[in-house]
């Protein structure tokens, strides 16, 4: 491959407001590819495919390259140095790469890979509570499996379409697209691309959404003409969902703390035509109180770690520290026992993360359950996703009835 100096000083400015800056990975590489809009398709692949390899071994190539954060430019040059010949890549004679050889780069490599914290490039503290949440075992698949490249996977919008209508219209676009056995909305495309530029996701056709996020609504039991709550709606995706399932039929509340993700719902459920989605911020606890006893099912699909999806994410590993760990265990217990009373009696709720932790999970309903808000609840069933099992984002859900 021939290394161009722009693409390579590109990756370069990205990585340091990353890693020296605290930016998140995807909004940093979104704003260098909107500097540069005359990149071709395939000079945008290398430079996200790159950048996104780099945050992911981050701890591995900086071990190799005996560099430390903050990292200097120099560092950073040494770390890409060390992801290319990993790669198989020939360094260009660059004075920025001097004094890196295949040699001083593969013997501390096959070193470091008997060691996982440094073969799957993990903090010390997060290796160790996933070993003792999970198993050695368990947690060894799991690390491997989230450190592989999540597959671009699309949720069929019901409303419009169905799964093999739209593998139709796409296939007319020129992408070609698998349908998903067990995921009865889903399609795997064959090759990424940029599929928001298609004319079907325009239509409002689909959305981007992962398999195992795919499982969240449907678990919710949800049908047409009932009064239903997204307590954590955020930008939307599950509401979206459930809006398809309820057959634009009954009321969909979708709340959420942060008016700016409701205002990109709005934009979404407009392109998707799902009318009966009303948003309402949650600005006080009046605007849950209001709707005691009122609703037939609740979704909590809650703040957490995000550990499962670190395919996508791989930046949040570096960026989690445990206090932020206490924290959001505290909230998730918060909002479960909050949320709860908006349910009517006889209805179901469904509390859901995207994390792979005990402690976010089983362990959280198990606290509400034993709670006076959780005391009229009990646990219908629960399942964990995980991505070296069932091949996609790591999930928890929890569906829970009152009596």
């Amino acid at each position: 491959m021939q290394f161009h100096k722009n693409l390579i000083e590109g990756v370069l400015h990205c990585l340091d407001t990353i890693f020296n800056q605290g930016a998140y990975a995807d909004r940093a590489l979104e704003s260098l590819l909107k500097q540069n809009r005359r990149w071709g398709s395939r000079d945008r692949g290398f430079v996200a495919e790159t950048v996104y390899d780099l945050v992911r071994w981050k701890r591995l190539y900086a071990e190799i390259a005996n560099v430390n954060p903050p990292f200097t430019q120099k560092a950073l040059y040494q770390m890409i140095g060390v992801w290319a010949l990993l790669k198989g890549h020939s360094l260009p004679a660059w004075p920025e790469f001097k004094g890196i050889s295949k040699r001083n780069v593969k013997e501390p490599h096959a070193r470091l890979l008997e060691i996982r914290k440094y073969r799957e490039s993990i903090p010390d503290w997060l290796d160790s509570l996933g070993e003792q949440s999970l198993g050695a075992a368990l947690w060894n698949q799991e690390l491997a499996a989230l450190n592989t490249q999540a597959p671009v996977v699309l949720r069929t919008n019901r409303l419009l379409a169905s799964p093999e209508a739209l593998a139709e219209e796409l296939q007319k676009e020129g992408i070609e697209t698998d349908l998903l056995e067990a995921y009865p909305d889903a399609l795997q495309l064959r090759q990424r691309t940029n599929v928001f530029r298609t004319g079907s996701f325009k239509k409002g056709l689909f959305e981007v959404q992962d398999a195992s996020s795919q499982r969240v609504a449907p678990f919710l039991d949800a049908a047409p003409g009932m009064r239903v709550v997204d307590a954590c709606a955020g930008a939307g995706g599950k509401t979206l969902h459930l809006a398809a399932l309820m057959k634009n039929k009954g009321q969909l509340l979708a709340l959420d703390i942060y008016p700016s993700k409701l205002s990109e719902l709005r934009k979404r459920a407009k392109r998707a035509r799902a009318y009966n989605i009303e948003t309402r911020v949650i600005d006080s606890s009046k605007t849950v109180k209001r709707l005691k006893n009122s609703v037939d099912r609740v979704l909590i699909d809650a703040p957490c770690t995000g550990l499962g999806v670190l395919r996508r994410n791989p930046d949040a590993k570096w960026k989690l520290q445990p206090e932020f760990l206490d924290k959001v265990c505290t909230t998730q217990q918060q909002i479960l026992r909050q949320y709860s009373g908006m349910l009517r009696p006889g209805g179901i709720m469904v509390y859901a993360t995207c994390s792979i932790l005990p402690m976010e999970n089983t362990q959280q309903v198990q606290a509400f359950l034993q709670s006076p808000e959780g005391k009229d609840f009990s646990l219908v069933q629960e399942t964990t996703l995980l991505a070296s099992r069932d091949g996609f984002d790591g999930f928890y859900m929890a569906q829970l009835k009152r009596s």
